[in-house]
């Protein structure tokens, strides 16, 4: 992927193969790329901590990005590794929650990234792409919580074994 001068991903072909972005016009695109912001991170560099206040949204242009949080007695448990393509922190643009886990680049990683405050403005603004991504949201925060829910299930019947 193409990342040019002042922080602006320019390659809308491969954005467009990106789940989040797929049901965007080109036009929209351009639009939300006028928005965002590129943002580089080094290996095992925090890109936000758990608990933070969140403030922006993040996509993963290249490398991979650990999704992690903190364990009393245990240290740091990885929850997922996110990779070229996949999105994270999208609840911080919908929420004023503080963030419920950390994120932290597991190679050196390029994302791109869109602050809270220029998301609410496009969604006042652009009723048809806050529409089309909000839906997408919606998706995967459905998508994510089944997969909670099944690995809570798989915990709770390891504990009722001992």
């Amino acid at each position: 992927m193409s990342i040019g001068f002042g922080g602006k991903v320019k390659d809308k072909d491969v954005l467009s193969q990106v789940y989040l972005f797929r049901e965007l016009t080109p036009s929209e695109m351009d639009i939300l790329i006028s928005i965002s912001k590129e943002k580089r991170a080094k290996k095992d560099e925090v890109i936000f901590k758990e608990g933070a206040t969140g403030d922006a949204f993040y996509l993963i242009v290249s490398g991979s990005v650990r999704i992690s949080t903190i364990v009393p007695g245990v240290g740091e448990e990885a929850l997922t590794i996110l990779r070229e393509g996949e999105y994270f922190g999208e609840m911080a643009l919908i929420d004023d929650a503080p963030r419920s886990a950390s994120a932290i680049a597991n190679d050196d990683t390029i994302l791109l990234l869109i602050k809270k405050d220029n998301f609410r403005k496009l969604l006042t603004q652009e009723t048809g792409i806050a529409y089309k991504l909000l839906w997408v949201f919606t998706k995967t925060l459905s998508a994510r919580l089944r997969k909670t829910d099944e690995q809570l299930k798989s915990i709770f019947a390891i504990a009722k074994t001992f």
